[in-house]
């Protein structure tokens, strides 16, 4: 099942016309929120970020805050997975062909529920592989757009090389990777770029900061010169599917030691405790040490 502007409905009857400018333009916005156990994880921050991306770009919001809440429910509860990864987007709506936004429109909303699916143990193990890209993208990466063309081409660099993730520099300087957040270890210090219009605020980011805090390891907020990238004992990239995730070969040049660091390690157990703790339970207290 699949919802479609109020409706739950099979994917095979779900239809939206070809000039819904989603289509046309690119021009709406998405979240993807996680779910663990038919919970989902944190939605109020992830509605929260769909208001804030849906204020950026001028769509209006048509769903309150209980009521979004009251469809994501629904779908989660119509499908068979107990993890579950929802996707859904809001588009301007349907008109005639014009780059100026039309008036009196309806929002389209589209939500779907795949199965969630986290890198396997072996993977966690061994870690991943990836490339590096000039960030070509807009500007205004914080906000959540289906205008993803750019994060595709780049994450096709390294799909195609067979690595996990593409880490981009934009001015000699960190900002993210094509469909993750990046953190690195310099000397047992965990150093990331801070929120910007570069980077999307990520909600597993936010997790991985609080985690770090509580648990006094020690923790940088700043710009990174693609030098420190390059020179860092750990890399990691954090994502609502990929969780934490070592990188352990940049550009094919091993980063530390060839394997997933110390650092990685303690935050990874930090990360499962607190989910197998508070995401499956589906509770919002903070993260405490």
């Amino acid at each position: 099942m699949v919802f479609l502007n109020g409706k739950l409905l099979p994917i095979e009857q779900a239809s939206v016309s070809v000039l819904d400018r989603g289509f046309i333009f690119g021009d709406g916005v998405y979240e993807l929120v996680p779910v663990y156990s038919r919970v989902p994880f944190r939605l109020d921050e992830h509605l929260e970020r769909l208001e804030r991306s849906l204020a950026a770009v001028a769509i209006r919001n048509p769903y309150s805050r209980a009521q979004w809440r009251s469809h994501v429910h629904a779908l989660v509860d119509s499908q068979p997975h107990e993890d579950q990864g929802v996707y859904f987007q809001v588009t301007r709506g349907v008109a005639k062909r014009d780059h100026a936004f039309p008036k009196d429109v309806e929002p389209t909303v589209f939500m779907m529920a795949n199965p969630l699916v986290n890198p396997s143990q072996a993977q966690v193990e061994a870690g991943a592989a990836a490339v590096s890209a000039q960030d070509f993208r807009w500007l205004r990466c914080d906000i959540k757009s289906i205008s993803l063309l750019g994060n595709v081409l780049l994450r096709q660099l390294s799909a195609q090389t067979g690595a996990a993730e593409t880490i981009l520099f934009r001015d000699g300087k960190l900002t993210e990777a094509s469909a993750s957040n990046v953190f690195i270890v310099q000397r047992d210090v965990v150093v990331a770029p801070p929120k910007s219009g570069f980077i999307l605020p990520g909600i597993t980011y936010d997790v991985v900061v609080e985690l770090a805090r509580a648990n006094g390891m020690p923790l940088e907020l700043r710009e990174v010169a693609e030098a420190e990238v390059r020179a860092a004992d750990e890399i990691w990239v954090t994502s609502s599917s990929k969780e934490v995730l070592a990188i352990v070969s940049l550009d094919g040049m091993p980063v530390g030691d060839g394997r997933p660091g110390p650092s990685f390690w303690r935050m990874y157990r930090l990360y499962q405790e607190f989910k197998r703790k508070v995401m499956r339970a589906g509770k919002r207290e903070a993260v405490s040490a």
